[in-house]
């Protein structure tokens, strides 16, 4: 499969599963929890998502098994919304992309009060 059609359809399936995530009732998966990355096979059969959570790993893994919970929910609506021939078999993984994220402008925002406190 030509490699910008697989990059389209794996930022379909982003999106989606974003909206669907929304939706999703289980309170393991509520709060502010991101999909940060979307993998997909070349042939759509397997995908991988990643997650993460504003509150840190622990949530995230929490979520994860919530989505694992609800994975054939999650691919059923999948199917429903997108015109796939094959919807992919999906496994969650947590990551705290979110977490590091904040970290790092945390430490550039430190960053820049000590340069002006030493320009001052």
């Amino acid at each position: 499969m030509a490699s910008h059609r697989l990059d389209r359809i794996t930022e379909d399936i982003k999106r989606e599963l974003t909206a669907i995530l929304r939706e999703l009732k289980d309170p393991r998966v509520q709060g502010i929890i991101s999909i940060v990355r979307v993998k997909v096979s070349s042939d759509l059969s397997y995908g991988t998502v990643y997650i993460s959570a504003m509150d840190g790993m622990e949530r995230a893994e929490t979520a994860v098994q919530g989505l694992k919970s609800a994975s054939g929910f999650i691919r059923h609506e999948l199917g429903a919304r997108l015109p796939l021939r094959k919807v992919p078999e999906l496994t969650f993984r947590a990551t705290d992309a979110i977490e590091y994220g904040a970290n790092i402008s945390r430490i550039l925002d430190d960053l820049k009060e000590e340069d002006a406190h030493h320009e001052s």
